[in-house]
């Protein structure tokens, strides 16, 4: 299964939803987004993200600083 890794960390919401919406516009159906961020947000919009599209949220952890997120490409 193909994994793409978007780095957003360090940046600010609303910028890592829309590097992860972008990156798995173009992603095909079941490649698996892994998103690597900072801001605290992004643990809300990434769910509401993977909730509006269809996408699957596989994973979901915090790690100190560091929030991880592996979504599935479903739409």
């Amino acid at each position: 299964m193909a994994e793409r890794t978007v780095d957003t960390r360090g940046l600010s919401c609303p910028l890592p939803l829309l590097k992860a919406r972008k990156a798995l516009l173009g992603m095909g159906r079941g490649q698996r987004l892994r998103l690597l961020a900072t801001d605290r947000k992004a643990i809300d919009d990434i769910a509401a993200l993977c909730e509006a599209s269809g996408d699957r949220l596989v994973e979901s952890s915090v790690a100190g600083p560091e929030l991880v997120f592996v979504i599935e490409r479903r739409g």
